[in-house]
């Protein structure tokens, strides 16, 4: 059964039976809005999410032996990359004692339709997205209900009144290609990710003002959007390693990418890094294990989902959080970059 607040002088909370007097519906219309039952009207349930966001109605009793969870929702659960960031979620979900639980859903821009039905059913303490932002009305059903929400390593520009945790891209990239031109590259490649993505562009635009900066021509024929994924990385490689003036160096958007080159590198033949130096992004677990050992950008992963988690309960609890929260990246160096062979 759900319980509601009492509004007295002591609370100052408004209880279900209050919504539903002023949105003039029942009582078990109210309760099976906070549910996220679907068999009700939208206008309806419109009109009483307004009025619960409006008078920050909170629902503060759980069902007799319900757990308390953490949701975090990818688009995607195939990557290692992803668990690193699970891994941090638990760090956290743990000192708070709630449980984890995880959603694969939508695409890499949104959570899809049938989510948060679900989400809603379940009533977690709050959502870890791993995407770029949520519909407005999505937003307003968790807001609604007290669900707080957070972004982590958003794929886009999340809105400003969506609170988000990511790393800095441009310094990344920018420090990536750095390494090879310090190392006496001038022709240099990037297989970077999908273009649609705000973090594959942030490390583009950092690979070519570090290329600018260094006095080097980028060529067209060197640029190429991928897919984060190992099969990805191995076909734009083995493009721009048949082409007549190959690169020495390719700076790949993601570690899985880096290895997808390593083996388009092994395929024709080509050693590394005594005829093309490699460069990774994330220093997921995998990286230092690669033959050779990956050079790479550490994305601090791990530490990025604790302090997205650290958010949604400092939001849970009402207390003020930064919007925005952007963390350091940096260079890890290992045995896959060299200065290029000799002419």
């Amino acid at each position: 059964m759900l319980l509601g607040m009492r509004d007295d002088e002591e609370t100052g909370r408004i209880t279900l039976a209050q919504v539903a007097e002023r949105a003039g519906v029942s009582i078990s219309t109210v309760s099976k809005v906070l549910n996220g039952r679907q068999d009700v009207a939208a206008p309806t349930r419109m009109k009483v999410e307004h009025l619960l966001e409006a008078y920050a109605y909170r629902r503060t009793t759980r069902s007799a032996g319900e757990a308390p969870l953490i949701e975090i929702v990818f688009h995607e659960l195939e990557s290692i990359w992803a668990m690193e960031l699970i891994r941090g979620v638990e760090n956290i979900a743990k000192v708070h004692d709630a449980g984890v639980v995880l959603t694969e859903s939508g695409t890499r821009h949104a959570p899809g339709p049938d989510w948060t039905e679900a989400m809603l059913q379940r009533r977690p303490l709050g959502v870890i997205l791993v995407l770029s932002t949520l519909p407005d009305e999505v937003k307003q059903q968790l807001r609604a209900r007290s669900i707080p929400f957070v972004i982590v390593d958003p794929a886009g520009d999340p809105d400003p009144d969506v609170p988000s945790v990511g790393s800095a891209n441009w310094n990344g990239g920018l420090a990536a290609t750095r390494h090879l031109i310090e190392s006496g590259h001038q022709r240099i490649g990037i297989v970077t990710g999908p273009e649609d993505m705000l973090c594959s562009l942030a490390r583009l635009d950092g690979f070519r003002s570090a290329m600018s900066m260094g006095g080097l021509e980028v060529d067209p024929e060197l640029v190429m959007f991928g897919d984060f994924h190992v099969e990805g990385g191995y076909e734009r490689a083995a493009e721009m390693l048949a082409l007549p003036q190959r690169p020495t160096a390719i700076f790949a958007g993601s570690d899985l990418q880096a290895l997808g080159v390593l083996e388009a590198a092994r395929v024709q033949g080509l050693r590394v890094p005594h005829d093309l130096s490699v460069v990774g992004y994330d220093d997921v677990s995998i990286a230092r294990w690669a033959s050779p050992a990956l050079t790479t950008v550490h994305q601090p992963l791990r530490q990025m989902a604790e302090e997205a988690t650290q958010m949604l309960m400092r939001l849970r609890a009402q207390e003020p959080v930064a919007t925005r929260l952007e963390l350091a990246t940096s260079m890890v160096v290992r045995n896959s970059t060299a200065p290029p062979p000799p002419v």
